[in-house]
């Protein structure tokens, strides 16, 4: 039974989903979500029952004391209403959890039960695929969606993709077959570099949603995350010659590959983020120097240089399950 009460009538609302686990390289997508629900102070209004869904030897409940009382967190799925204000008032759901175990079918209606009752206008679906890109060069985010109209009307690609699938292709194609309009976006994460935190690919996936749905998101001091992330990979990438050639290499591809973008729609996108963040009738509370570096000058999130690092910078793991970027993993 879905219980809705004492939720306030929400504005225009978007559900923002991301799950833990296949379709998370790096947490990328399950930490964007927590960031924004940080951020915004979300309040949670339910969870799922972790007995439907979750197989407790694959993810073990947690023992913590709390008041010198033992009390068990059990893994599920949360949602969570964070309210908008500004010249543009819009209301979101955060969904966050982990990749459900078993009954997915169930599970998608469940949260399309949700969508339904609060009147959810777009279900946005963040996922983060491992995939052969630079870590020296911006994060290359997709828009995908299974329905044509969206995808002319957003400037999305309709997903051609065929293969094994996560909970996140479920539940876009869960929301197609209901009538609920709904996008994935994917953000590549080097292979070579997979493990957590990934703050730069994060940034990008929130850059993207941001764009998509038209609404300033608080980034916080992720800009400022990015550049260490990215500064620590450079500095360990340099101890090993095989690695940097390796990067050299992915970094040629990249450049010839998509030397059109350097130019037209994307700078002009880039250049009308920077002058919204410059704003300062901008609403509060929205990370005002997400994109700016501090001394005036954009970040455009492809900065090689900075002043700090990563405490304990990832190491890069040449060792891979498979290292052929075709997006094995992006559904």
């Amino acid at each position: 039974m879905i219980e809705l009460e004492g939720v306030p009538e929400l504005v225009d609302p978007v559900m923002v989903a991301a799950f833990e686990g296949w379709n998370d390289a790096g947490d990328a997508a399950s930490t964007a979500v927590a960031h924004l629900d940080k951020e915004w102070k979300g309040e949670v209004f339910a969870a799922l029952d972790a007995e439907d869904y979750y197989d407790f030897q694959v993810n073990r409940p947690t023992v913590f004391l709390e008041d010198g009382v033992r009390k068990i967190t059990w893994p599920t799925t949360r949602l969570s209403v964070v309210r908008v204000g500004g010249d543009k008032p819009r209301d979101l759901v955060l969904v966050r959890g982990i990749e459900p175990s078993m009954r997915w079918r169930s599970f998608c209606n469940e949260l399309l039960g949700f969508a339904h009752e609060l009147g959810v206008e777009l279900v946005v679906i963040l996922g983060a695929l491992l995939g052969d890109t630079p870590h020296t060069r911006p994060v290359p985010v997709s828009g995908v969606t299974s329905d044509p109209d969206l995808a002319t009307r957003m400037d999305l690609e309709e997903t051609k993709y065929e293969g094994p699938t996560g909970i996140v292709g479920i539940l876009q194609e869960a929301c197609t077959h209901a009538g609920v309009p709904a996008v994935s976006l994917w953000a590549a994460v080097p292979h070579y570099v997979s493990q957590p935190p990934n703050p730069k690919a994060t940034l990008a996936l929130l850059n993207r949603l941001e764009d998509l749905i038209d609404l300033r998101l608080p980034l916080g001091e992720l800009a400022e995350d990015a550049r260490a992330w990215q500064l620590g990979v450079d500095q360990l990438a340099a101890e090993d010659s095989e690695v940097a050639e390796y990067v050299q290499t992915l970094e040629e591809a990249r450049d010839t590959a998509e030397l059109p973008e350097a130019s037209g729609e994307a700078i002009a996108r880039e250049f009308e983020r920077y002058l919204r963040r410059r704003d300062p009738g901008a609403p509060p509370g929205a990370g005002s120097h997400a994109t700016d570096g501090g001394d005036g000058s954009p970040y455009l999130r492809d900065n090689p240089t900075g002043k700090s690092r990563p405490s304990k910078p990832p190491r890069p793991d040449t060792d891979t399950d498979d290292g052929d970027g075709d997006g094995d993993r992006d559904e």
